[in-house]
């Protein structure tokens, strides 16, 4: 941690986070849904009190950042219901049960837009909504990219286009783009491209991933 004495008001940060845990003492379902399920906890605040904490229980994601060769990066157009608008974002999905985050990433990626990647590459994992679910979602970009026909879920419609790490960035400064986890991936994008975050890559398998059920 940093030896620079904190300013009034601020904490210095020495890596210890008693002083901030909450503890779980008791808890109910809210809603059991096929996708989601809903909880709230008692809990004991750092100072013996408690509180009441809601939040979503949810199985976890994976986003991919799928790279061209001319530098171009594979994106979707997708209506999400929740918010009531056609959003871009990179392709993305949940992680069924028991399923390996990079299983995933390229499962996701070849159903909603036909690609294969020939070498994968981990960049992290983010938190959604640290203040009401447990979602995390692991972050894979992929290169070596051959194009397939991608195969969609009953329901599901999605365009996928190309767009250039400017005209992206240019998306996200006037609010085009305003989905979070493509908001975060642009960061690592940058860097990447920038070679200021270097990448793992590894070889995988180009032949298309057997569909989920």
């Amino acid at each position: 941690m940093s030896d620079i004495p904190p300013l009034p008001g601020l904490t210095a940060l020495d890596g210890t986070d008693a002083h901030l845990q909450e503890v779980r003492i008791a808890g109910e379902s809210i809603l059991d849904g096929r996708f989601l399920r809903a909880r709230r906890d008692q809990v004991r605040l750092p100072d013996g009190g408690t509180s009441t904490r809601e939040y979503i229980v949810h199985p976890g994601a994976v986003v991919v950042v799928p790279l061209l060769d001319d530098g171009r990066v594979v994106l979707e157009r997708q209506y999400r219901y929740p918010v009531g608008r056609v959003i871009v974002e990179f392709p993305a999905g949940k992680l069924d049960p028991g399923e390996a985050p990079l299983r995933c990433g390229q499962r996701e990626l070849f159903e909603e837009t036909g690609f294969t990647a020939r070498e994968w590459a981990r960049a992290g994992s983010m938190h959604l909504a640290v203040g009401y679910s447990t979602e995390v979602i692991h972050i894979y970009f992929a290169r070596g990219l051959v194009a397939g026909t991608p195969s969609l879920d009953p329901g599901e419609f999605v365009d996928v286009f190309a767009a250039s790490l400017d005209e992206l960035l240019a998306w996200c400064r006037t609010g085009t783009v305003t989905d979070a986890k493509t908001l975060a991936c642009v960061v690592h994008l940058q860097n990447m491209v920038s070679g200021g975050w270097a990448l793992e890559w590894h070889a995988a398998d180009a032949a298309p991933p057997a569909v989920s059920a």
